[in-house]
């Protein structure tokens, strides 16, 4: 007697029919009566030597289409709690090498430091000797930078690394580093220069400061250069943004007015040529401005001042990317609008059901959802949806 592996839960174990969890399950695999887990025809090896022990993935021990399932199992099942079901679109995966940022850890261990993302559960740190997740030009600066923090660290102490691949190369913030001293800085800088490093700033406590930027940085989205700030946001992979672009021109469709509400730096105002963008960042908002004068760009936190019924009446269209807590308060005042079509971004399947069935009990439809997969083997889910209403 043997129970298959049916699904794999939220959090990557691999769950039987009997709603038994199996770590490293996923469906098709059997569970003998032994405990012993006996690989089906979508349990693939690994690609990293350092899976599973690195927390950077989750799931390199399934294939494609068991990955592509999880995300549509994840929606699903959000949406099931809340009593709605849609069209879930074929997902769309990163391919492996592909994100553009990550934030990582350090440690100064000895004479050296280790750097790599925590592992699974955990506070240890799992130095990064290989990865298959990372754009080469950001797995390139990890052994550097390894020696450069075992040279700017105190014992026993950790830092962190955010990666962010940019127009000009990599733009590289160390937080709870400090620069002391005239030769620190020395060593810093011509770290940055000698590996070609877009723009290096340090965070000690006080706020980020750049200390190499010879050229200004910038990220190019939808065809407009933007002004990139320090620790800004930007979608983990160009194809990723992509996809996501794609699904919200499509749920827009081709209206005049549209509004961009949780805007960032303009990654889908610049991509549906929005007339109006909020956004609660006040340097993302300024570099969207000086970047799009055509646009309205209004600095807005919209958990504490949302749009209400009489400013939404100018648009024809809103797309929504709310950040993981979702855009309750928004989409309350949505629900009893005239905005005719909505385009949800959502990084949290759960808090984008609870939206969800806010605008459905306000007489909207859910015409389909779209499964995006940029965090690859990770158990991390994005999408885009869209909803059709009143206009």
């Amino acid at each position: 007697m043997h129970e298959l592996i049916v699904r794999i839960a939220a959090r990557g174990d691999g769950v039987t029919a009997s709603g038994r969890h199996v770590a490293f399950g996923v469906p098709g695999d059997a569970l003998l009566d032994d405990g012993a887990l006996a690989p089906g025809p979508h349990h693939q090896a690994p690609p990293c030597s350092l899976f599973p022990e690195c927390g950077g993935c989750q799931l390199q021990h399934a294939d494609d289409d068991a990955y592509r399932g999880y995300l549509v199992s994840r929606i699903e099942t959000a949406l099931a709690q809340h009593e709605l079901a849609t069209e879930i679109r074929q997902p769309h995966l990163s391919p492996p090498c592909s994100r553009r940022r990550a934030t990582l850890r350090a440690l100064k261990v000895g004479k050296g430091a280790v750097l790599g993302f925590n592992a699974e559960k955990s506070h240890r740190i799992v130095d990064m000797r290989e990865c298959h997740i990372l754009r080469p030009e950001l797995f390139a600066l990890v052994a550097p930078l390894r020696q450069l923090l075992a040279t700017l660290l105190p014992p026993k102490r950790t830092a962190e690394v955010q990666l962010t691949l940019v127009d000009q190369g990599p733009d590289v913030l160390l937080k709870g580093v400090q620069a002391e001293g005239l030769a620190a800085v020395e060593r810093l800088t011509s770290f940055a220069s000698e590996h070609h490093v877009a723009r290096l700033s340090i965070d000690s406590g006080l706020g980020p400061e750049a200390i190499f930027e010879p050229n200004p940085v910038t990220i190019t989205l939808p065809g407009t250069p933007v002004a990139f700030p320090v620790g800004g946001f930007l979608q983990a992979t160009e194809d990723g943004e992509a996809a996501l672009i794609a699904s919200v021109r499509e749920a827009t469709g081709a209206v005049a007015s549209i509004a961009d509400l949780f805007a960032g730096l303009g990654t889908f105002a610049l991509a549906v040529r929005a007339s109006y963008a909020a956004e609660a960042s006040r340097d993302a908002a300024a570099a969207l401005k000086r970047a799009a004068p055509s646009i309205q760009v209004e600095h807005r936190d919209l958990y504490r001042r949302p749009l209400d019924r009489g400013e939404l009446e100018r648009f024809k269209a809103v797309v929504l990317d709310p950040p993981r807590a979702g855009a309750a308060e928004q989409v309350r005042t949505l629900a009893g609008s005239a905005v005719g079509r909505i385009a949800y971004v959502s990084c949290n399947p759960a808090t984008f059901a609870r939206d969800a069935k806010m605008l459905v009990d306000g007489g909207y439809s859910l015409d389909w959802v779209k499964p995006v997969g940029q965090f690859r083997w990770s158990t991390h889910v994005e999408l885009a949806a869209c909803f059709s209403g009143r206009g």
